[in-house]
């Protein structure tokens, strides 16, 4: 008897040894004194996953707020240099009640309860991160009041916070929409320009609300196409005033844009905000997955002013159709600085990646001749280069040049590198005579 009770008992110890081990192992990161080190504005920096219209309710400059639906799932962007252990942290209250949140990041997931308060530090835990883009996601288990939490911060600390960490820390607006990326082509030298010619295919999907797809970017404006909602969607061509200012009301009539004709269906006014000037746009369902060509022309007009023209091609009646022309006075010249861009408008998609193949650019010079542009420099704007974003890429597809930008993807493209796509060798044939002239 005394044999089988040391027997038991050693069973007992043994047993209650494995179940002490495995807690301590599965307890180990929670034992873990956190760290914060990084406070991430929780606002700025997060979005509804797919629904912009409830992430512009919920989402301000200073919190996640009015988070009413259990079925809202919020992400939450951040990027690290280095891989290791994260410590995680919330800043929030809880206006009314209790909350259950479950919070995950790389795969891991945690479960928090909440208690109403004016506002508390809750500890997540400490979560296995890889360098890079991460995404917390944020969704509510249950809750007793109205309200699951209003959030204002993420905290971070811990290994994994020992390089650099990139989040949008000012500028929201611009930082939520997310960076714009340009491709600036090399021009033959020594050679003025009348026209350019060039084409964007935006594949499949790629076609997110908010998108400015701009083909014949110049010195003095831009053309292109948007996606403006749901059920809308745009041909634009604008012309900025030589005055600077935001306010289209205070361009002295001298400086003034001049409509000198426009196309059917095209309405034409003035826009500020981003520079000002003359605006022009139709209202196209053009389609994803279709190559669409923009023609522009820019000459030497009267009394020191430049006449730009622009013409979009569509491939269901294989017809060019005159967009509008302005005449932009204090310069006169031909075409110059010509670019492309992709940028985003709409601050609640900037968390949705979209993409546009550019191809087939061609000038046509005062010599008379079709020159190819094979060629580019790729670039991008002010929330990129303080890296406030670094969601963004561009390159070479064979014969055509590439650009894309937000989503949060890790692998950024390099500003300032330089592409070669391959020749086409064609040139594009149009009767320039054929083209409508331009009637006020």
């Amino acid at each position: 008897m005394l044999k089988k009770g040391c027997l038991l008992f050693l069973v007992l110890l043994v047993s209650f040894t494995l179940i002490s081990c495995n807690a301590n192992k599965s307890n180990e990161q929670e034992g873990v004194e956190l760290n914060f080190s990084i406070q991430i504005p929780a606002g700025p920096n997060s979005w509804v996953v797919n629904n912009p219209s409830i992430t512009s309710d919920m989402i301000s400059d200073s919190e996640i707020k009015n988070w009413t639906d259990l079925k809202t799932i919020v992400h939450t962007y951040f990027k690290t240099d280095t891989s290791g252990k994260l410590h995680l942290g919330l800043n929030l209250n809880v206006p009314e009640g209790t909350s259950r949140l479950k919070v995950t990041l790389a795969d891991q997931t945690k479960t928090i309860k909440i208690n109403a308060s004016e506002g508390q530090t809750i500890d997540i835990g400490v979560f296995d991160i890889k360098a890079g883009y991460n995404v917390i996601e944020l969704v509510g288990i249950e809750k007793s009041g109205p309200v699951v939490a209003n959030i204002s911060e993420v905290l971070i600390g811990g290994p994994a916070t020992a390089g650099n960490i990139y989040f949008i820390k000012d500028d929201f607006y611009f930082g939520r929409r997310g960076p714009s990326v340009h491709l600036t082509y090399e021009l033959p030298k020594e050679k003025e320009i009348e026209w350019f010619y060039n084409e964007i295919n935006v594949p499949e999907g790629e076609d997110v609300i908010g998108s400015y797809y701009m083909a014949n970017g110049f010195l003095d404006g831009y053309f292109g196409i948007q996606v403006n909602s749901e059920t809308e969607r745009r041909v634009l061509f604008s012309v900025w005033s030589p005055f600077d200012t935001q306010d289209p009301k205070e361009i002295p009539d001298d400086h003034k844009i001049i409509l000198l004709g426009k196309g059917d269906g095209v309405t034409t006014g003035e826009f500020g905000n981003e520079g000002s000037g003359g605006q022009s746009y139709k209202v196209y369902n053009w389609k994803a997955n279709t190559s669409y060509k923009f023609l522009l022309k820019g000459v030497p007009a009267e009394n020191n002013s430049t006449d730009y023209t622009a013409y979009f091609y569509t491939p269901e009646d294989n017809k060019w159709h005159l967009i509008a022309s302005f005449r932009r006075p204090q310069g006169s010249r031909h075409l110059e600085r010509l670019y492309s861009f992709l940028e985003n408008f709409v601050p609640a998609t900037g968390n949705i990646s979209r993409k546009a193949n550019y191809n087939n650019q061609w000038v046509y010079t005062t010599d008379k001749e079709w020159l190819e542009l094979t060629k580019a420099k790729f670039t991008a704007d002010a929330t990129a280069r303080k890296e406030s974003r670094l969601d963004y890429a561009g390159g070479v597809n064979g014969d055509q040049f590439f650009m894309e930008n937000c989503g949060f993807f890790s692998d950024a493209t390099p500003i300032n590198t330089e592409f070669t796509r391959t020749s086409n060798g064609t040139a594009p044939n149009i009767d320039f005579t054929q083209l409508e002239v331009p009637k006020n």
